[in-house]
């Protein structure tokens, strides 16, 4: 049975959990041969690091990983990046883990054989993985996902969970009502407790979403995981297990989250989080973002210089050519005469001299994924 390791997570009887299992098959060519967790994002980091250093800022020491899709690949990378740091804080791979301990610096060379079947969902992916969720000493659980791009200090989250004697403490944001059908809608009564949760509804009565990530009571969360394992149920958190607690009448508060957040599920919403972090109000600079790829390069966004107008770009980039209100990634190049438009240029893509590219997103390979220009009211 797993315990939560030392730090903030350890002292409060946190257990965080990372889900981390999606393919990424609504990003296209972009999600095409690479896992959705590590699509590469804002000239920094790739997606999974936001989690990951939100839990180590907030001081959780560790974070347990749930994954499936080509997960040798997924443990292999965080491994490398991730564990041994300075800071002490780790990824923990579950039954694979004591053979990364055993790797030390290095990753394993074998794995032992998967056990168990498939997780068909997020909540089967806890239930599945019980002896490595719950434990003695785990008095909560913390779970966050692969795919949303936020900084956050999970700690007064955790509190007021404590504080208030919750079963389940869920963040919500107020996000414009027109995009509310595409998320887990939620409402509260007037004493911040939780009485409406629908997912992804077809008539939205509210403009307050379920930012996805929450802090369960681990023992209210388990007797519901067993109450449903073995039902018609979908398997998931949002469909299943919320839905249940609420049913039930157990104490479900919220907590809001102020600032940037978004989900990334869709190729147009990573390009359109990009053009966002080139406007001079970004609620998400890029010197907000986790250093992960590339870390000893300075990048920022250059409002006007020689070949460059109001795009993030890295310092010393090969640029023959004029980037505008764009994102490019340490290591690409921008080809004599070239001309970069609202794109977003992966790390080591090359755009070819004279070429001209508009509101894409260019991948190592040089392959140019057309995304469908915005209307200009809403850049």
């Amino acid at each position: 049975m797993a315990d939560p390791t030392p730090g903030y997570g350890a002292e409060a009887g946190v257990r965080t959990v990372l889900l981390a299992g999606g393919r990424g098959e609504r990003m296209g060519r972009l999600g095409a041969g690479r896992l959705k967790p590590l699509v590469p994002y804002g000239g920094s980091c790739r997606l999974i690091d936001f989690s990951l250093a939100n839990a180590r800022d907030s001081d959780l020491g560790e974070v347990l990983l749930l994954s499936q899709y080509e997960e040798r690949l997924l443990m292999d990378d965080l491994h490398t990046v991730w564990n041994g740091g300075p800071s002490g804080f780790r990824v923990h791979f579950g039954p694979y883990d004591a053979a990364y301990r055993a790797a030390g610096r290095r990753v394993p060379e074998e794995l032992p054989e998967r056990d168990r079947p498939l997780e068909r969902g997020t909540a089967d992916a806890l239930i599945r993985k019980a002896d490595h969720v719950f434990g003695p000493r785990t008095r909560h659980v913390a779970v966050l996902h692969a795919d949303h791009v936020y900084r956050f200090d999970y700690r007064p989250l955790i509190r007021r969970h404590i504080e208030e004697r919750a079963a389940l403490t869920v963040a919500y944001q107020r996000i414009d009502p027109r995009y509310v059908h595409l998320f887990g809608m939620v409402g509260f009564d007037r004493e911040g407790r939780l009485t409406e949760f629908t997912e992804k509804p077809e008539h939205p009565t509210s403009d307050l979403v379920f930012a996805a990530f929450c802090v369960f009571d681990a023992a209210v969360l388990h007797r519901h995981l067993e109450a449903l394992d073995g039902t018609g149920w979908r398997h998931d958190i949002s469909r299943d297990v919320i839905p249940a607690m609420l049913a039930a009448g157990e104490r479900i508060i919220g907590h809001r989250v102020e600032g940037h957040w978004e989900d990334i599920g869709t190729v147009e919403r990573y390009h359109r989080a990009h053009l966002a972090m080139t406007r001079p109000d970004a609620t998400l600079p890029v010197t907000a973002l986790p250093r992960i790829l590339a870390p000893g390069v300075s990048r920022g966004l250059v409002d006007r210089a020689p070949g460059v107008h109001r795009s993030v770009v890295p310092l010393g980039l090969a640029n023959g050519g004029l980037v505008e209100e764009s994102v490019v990634f340490p290591g690409a190049r921008i080809g004599a005469g070239a001309r970069v438009r609202r794109s977003v240029v992966l790390p080591g893509a090359v755009v070819p001299d004279g070429a001209d590219v508009d509101s894409a997103v260019v991948l190592e390979d040089g392959f140019v994924q057309h995304i469908e220009p915005l209307p200009s009211a809403a850049r």
